[in-house]
Order: structure tokens, then C-alpha cells, then sequence
């Protein structure tokens, strides 16, 4: 297995655990990604993701052109990824927010999977950049469709055509990236992220998460007209009661997420 995946107090952990290629992406380990965003989306007992990379240099360097999968490089660019790098960068069907831990360079389809995450977490040496274009590619797996959408376009160009690597505090300034800590930091301001939405009511969390994914291409007015399932079910839960009888009780609410 190149990715370790585990669930305990409704948080998720995923982490690309090949440390020796500075966890790139192979095609075994695109499976086990997909696989595991495919039983998070079916399991009622988590609130929250953290994707992070093993050992302390990566995050993810992106695609790995060189082994694992038995094919070439333009074999490997030319299968088509409806959810984007790492079965992430795209997916709409995920409600569980995720957190990306970054604490190392985040690369290409690295880069991608981290804006295909809902927070960002970077330690200060951390480097992010698509520099497909410097070796004949293009960032297809989510680079060129999502930074445009997410950052000012002239920075996303600069981005995308130069190849260059960006630091963690450009990332941060950019809008990128939530917060930027020292390494020996960054576990504590990833728990620090993952107490506060915990916090929240786990259906709340999916309602909201839904609601952005399936609305974001609609004018004010339709978004607002939308009901969506999760949406729906929020509203009508025992937990939507329960937290206001919390607020109103000057306590923490116990979440039934139901």
C-alpha cells in the first residue's frame, strides 16, 4: 500500500506515503486515492480529512513518469481523470471538508490535490508550483481549470507559464494558502483547524460543502433557490435543534449527526 488511510474521532488521515520518490503519484496510487475518497464519501462517521505527504521533504511532487505503473509518461497523461490528480483536484461528490497538511514541495499534480482541498496548512519552507511546461506538459489534471478560478488570473499565469516554485508566504499572499507555520508547528496548527471543525455540527459541515461544490457555476438567485439533499437533511436534523438548545444552555452541543 502507498497511502495509509485511518479514522478515529471522526477525522480522516490520508497521507502519500512514498517518502523515497517524495510521495509522486503512480498509477497504483491514484487507485488507492480514489478508492479511499470513494469510502469517506460513503461513511457517516467523519467531519473531517487530513491529506498530507510522508516524511518531511513532500508533500507531492505530482505524477510519477518514471515507475510504479509499468507505462510511459504520455500514457500516463493520456487516461482521462474525471476527478482530477489524485481522484481530488476535481471531485464535487466529497462533503467532508479537507485540510491539506503541505509539508514539503507540493508539485504539478501535488499542487493540484492541495487546490482540491477546502484549507491549507503550510509549513514556511514549503514550495508549491506547476512546472509542467518546463518538461513539455501541461498541468491537465486540475492546474489550468482550477487556479484561474481561484486567484487573480494574472498570478495564475505566472504560475502556470513560467513553471517557477512559489514559497508558502507567496501561496499565502495569493490567497492559496490559510497559514503559514514553522515546522515544528505544523502539527499543532493542522489540530488546531481540525478541533474547530469538528466543532461543527457533521451535517451542517456536509450541507455547506455540498451547497459550494453545486453552486458554484449558478448565478446568487438560482444558488439560492437550490435545495440540496445535504442542505435539506441539515435542516430537518435532531442536531439542528440541539444547537440551538446548546447555544441557548450556555453549552457545547452534543453532535448525534442525525
Amino acid at each position: 500500500m502507498s497511502v495509509a488511510f485511518s479514522v478515529e474521532d471522526r477525522v480522516a488521515r490520508v497521507t502519500l506515503d512514498r517518502p523515497d520518490r517524495m510521495n509522486a503519484v503512480d498509477a497504483e496510487t491514484e487507485a488507492e486515492l480514489d478508492a479511499i475518497w470513494s469510502e469517506i464519501e460513503r461513511r457517516d462517521d467523519i467531519s473531517c480529512v487530513v491529506l498530507t505527504g510522508a516524511g518531511e521533504r513532500a508533500f507531492c511532487a505530482g505524477a510519477d513518469l518514471k515507475g510504479g505503473s509499468g507505462s510511459s509518461g504520455v500514457d500516463y497523461w493520456a487516461v482521462g481523470r474525471e476527478n482530477g490528480f489524485g481522484g481530488l483536484a476535481f471531485r464535487r461528490s466529497l462533503d467532508v471538508p479537507v485540510i491539506a497538511r503541505v509539508n514539503g514541495y507540493a508539485l504539478g499534480g501535488g499542487f493540484e490535490m492541495v487546490l482540491g482541498c477546502d484549507i491549507v496548512v503550510a509549513v514556511e519552507t514549503a514550495r508549491f508550483g506547476l512546472p509542467e511546461a518546463r518538461v513539455g506538459r501541461m498541468p491537465l489534471d486540475g492546474g489550468m481549470i482550477l487556479l484561474q478560478r481561484k486567484i487573480a488570473f494574472n498570478r495564475a499565469m505566472a504560475v502556470m507559464l513560467t513553471g517557477r516554485q512559489f514559497s508558502a508566504d507567496e501561496m499565502a499572499g495569493f490567497g492559496i494558502v490559510n497559514e503559514v507555520v514553522p515546522a515544528a508547528e505544523l502539527d499543532a496548527a493542522v489540530d488546531r483547524w481540525v478541533s474547530d471543525i469538528v466543532a461543527c455540527a457533521p451535517l451542517s459541515l456536509r450541507a455547506i460543502k455540498q451547497t459550494v461544490n453545486r453552486t458554484a457555476h449558478l448565478s446568487p438567485a438560482e444558488a439560492q433557490a437550490l435545495r440540496t439533499p445535504a442542505l435539506i437533511k441539515a435542516l430537518k436534523s435532531e442536531d439542528a435543534m440541539e444547537g440551538v438548545a446548546a447555544f441557548k444552555e450556555k453549552r457545547a452541543p452534543i453532535w448525534r449527526g442525525k
